[in-house]
């Protein structure tokens, strides 16, 4: 049986885009094409123009996107809402800071071991998790991200609640530190970029439609011969290797990592980035991520610390004007333009 078979998956052989939360048609995505590289061609020159603040701030930016690619991978793409996230995260930004005190500064082999953990505790984890959906599966994570965190804040050996400090520069096959912010963030732009091509070739796979089958009509994919528990339980542990990846960039760029980098704020605050840009769209939860750290870390410090007031309000805005966040504006767009192009 074909993954193309599931129930809800839209057609995408006429080239018309399906929502936000779908993969687009081949002349949408193809359009698409000018903009992806304009997009990139302005990221990578950024630390030509901008300062070192500016460009550390892009560069936790990023990392932070990276996890919440793998919030969008489970909510957006499988229908199942996560807090967990942040635990695979930490994870993958301890083993980093472990690696490079005591193994190597190889940037490369610091996100190779991050990826490793994050998808090892994952799956770990994740048989327990995927085995409940809608709230229970929400609580099952957070329980299971707020035992990580206890954890680690209790684990003299990896620090305690001081965390992890000391780390040295990262380094590339040999070479000498990175010591320039700038390069710190093309080194994770780089892999940033990999990651979200990797996660949208995962989205747009028939792996990808059969995550959405289950996400829309379990039970007819149950009786079409899929195993729904299997399908989520190998997405949950992709997504795990996604954030453990984000935490190892994270520590790349911070050289320290504590409890509090998987706590519940983290977890909450990617959760909401999915919300605010979409969720099952890529680039929106993206675009919610640079939004959420820019008011958390820079808007707050001029509005007197009133930074998670501003989120929660733009969140209750982005519910009832926005339910398919920032990503759904676009989907209006063409809807729109395809409806004059009807009545004509």
């Amino acid at each position: 049986m074909k993954a193309v078979d599931a129930p809800a998956e839209p057609d995408t052989s006429r080239g018309t885009a399906t929502g936000p939360g779908e993969p687009a048609g081949i002349r949408p995505h193809r359009a698409r094409i000018p903009v992806v590289l304009a997009v990139l061609a302005v990221l990578a020159a950024a630390p030509l123009v901008l300062g070192p603040f500016p460009i550390t701030t892009m560069t936790r930016i990023l990392a932070f996107a990276v996890l919440v690619l793998a919030v969008d991978l489970l909510t957006g793409i499988t229908g199942l809402p996560t807090l967990g996230q942040a635990a695979y995260f930490g994870v993958g930004a301890y083993t980093a800071v472990l690696v490079g005190l005591h193994i190597t500064s190889d940037a490369l082999v610091q996100v190779v071991a991050g990826l490793a953990m994050g998808l090892a505790a994952a799956g770990l984890t994740g048989w327990v998790a995927v085995r409940a959906r809608g709230i229970v599966f929400l609580m099952l994570t957070l329980a299971i991200g707020e035992s990580v965190h206890q954890l680690a804040d209790t684990w003299s050996a990896v620090g305690g609640s001081n965390g992890l400090s000391g780390m040295p520069p990262i380094t590339l096959f040999g070479g000498s530190p990175l010591l320039a912010p700038g390069l710190v963030y093309w080194w994770v732009l780089a892999v940033a970029v990999a990651v979200f091509a990797g996660v949208a070739l995962i989205a747009r796979s028939p792996y990808g439609r059969t995550l959405r089958g289950v996400r829309d009509n379990e039970s007819r994919m149950r009786a079409l011969g899929y195993r729904p528990a299997l399908a989520r339980y190998g997405v949950f542990c992709l997504a795990g290797a996604v954030a453990g990846t984000g935490g190892a960039l994270w520590a790349a760029q911070a050289r320290f990592v504590s409890p509090g980098d998987m706590g519940f704020d983290v977890a909450a605050l990617a959760l909401l980035s999915v919300v605010i840009g979409g969720a099952g769209s890529l680039w929106g939860p993206c675009l919610g991520a640079a939004l959420v750290l820019l008011v958390r870390d820079n808007l707050s410090g001029y509005i007197g610390g009133h930074g998670p007031l501003v989120l929660g309000l733009l969140f209750v805005i982005v519910v009832f004007v926005l339910p398919r966040g920032v990503a759904g504006v676009t989907g209006l767009r063409r809807a729109g333009v395809r409806s004059e192009k009807g009545d004509r």
